[in-house]
């Protein structure tokens, strides 16, 4: 069943994207060498908790921390660990915050780099994760009130396949959002049903829109016997972009800005 969002808790839904953005921005300037995964996740607890929300993670079942960190191969729920980051690793936050009752969620990846370091040109991991950005804007982009879902996926797909080469992993998704972190409907980053069968967006819909893809192969596979870290299963890097949005009728509005 897909939850239509009255505009109250749409509004309360922006002060908890707010403190969000706010707080995912902030951690990921402080992702430099030598700083542990731990490190950042404790950051964005104190952010939340200090902004006047809670970490919404903390709240599913068996998961003890703020964010999800993913470094190198792994592609989602990476729980932070006391690795220290290198110059040059490719790392992923994904973060939620609970607020009067209603979650968001998003997610960066960024590369890590020296401070004040001579910009070098882009390579090969810089355009890969360029490529994330755009698939992440180009699937928002579709997120308009008469759309369907299909419309959002296909345009992941088409950046990220289509146009670069790259894998979208056809395990994960992203979802509707709200009282629960994880709601109806699922919004693939990819196309498997015609664009028409899959929902149509409609006023008031709040979903959180993600492009997770690999610079190799799609396949993934669960590691360190954690049962929640999920890495490549060929060791390629992976990137992950996601945005909290509502659907209007003047366009998308995204919620963690």
């Amino acid at each position: 069943m897909i939850n239509i969002k009255t505009k109250n808790e749409i509004e309360i839904m922006v002060n908890g994207g707010k403190i969000l953005a706010d707080t995912l921005f902030t951690v990921l300037k402080e992702i430099k060498p030598g700083v542990s995964e731990l490190e950042i996740d404790a950051l964005a607890e104190k952010l939340i908790r200090e902004k006047g929300g809670e970490p919404g993670f903390k709240k599913v079942p068996g998961y003890h921390h703020a964010t999800c960190i993913s470094t190198n191969d792994v592609v989602v729920h990476g729980i932070p660990t006391g690795y220290q980051f290198n110059q040059g690793d490719v790392v992923g936050v994904d973060c939620g915050v609970y607020y009067k009752g209603f979650h968001t969620d998003m997610a960066e990846t960024i590369r890590v780099k020296i401070q004040n370091s001579k910009v070098k040109s882009e390579d090969n991991v810089d355009k890969f994760l360029k490529v994330g950005k755009e698939a992440l804007e180009a699937g928002i982009s579709q997120a308009t009130l008469g759309n369907h879902v299909g419309d959002i996926s296909k345009a992941i797909q088409d950046i990220v396949e289509g146009q670069n080469g790259y894998s979208v992993v056809r395990t994960l998704v992203g979802h509707g959002v709200g009282r629960q972190l994880h709601e109806d409907p699922e919004v693939p980053g990819f196309l498997s049903d015609p664009v028409v069968k899959t929902p149509l967006l409609k006023e008031g819909m709040v979903i959180a829109v993600e492009a997770i893809y690999n610079m190799g192969k799609d396949e993934v596979v669960y590691s360190g016997g954690d049962d929640w870290t999920i890495k490549t299963k060929d060791q390629s890097l992976s990137g992950l972009f996601e945005r909290t949005l509502v659907i209007t009728k003047s366009g998308p509005r995204i919620l963690t800005k």
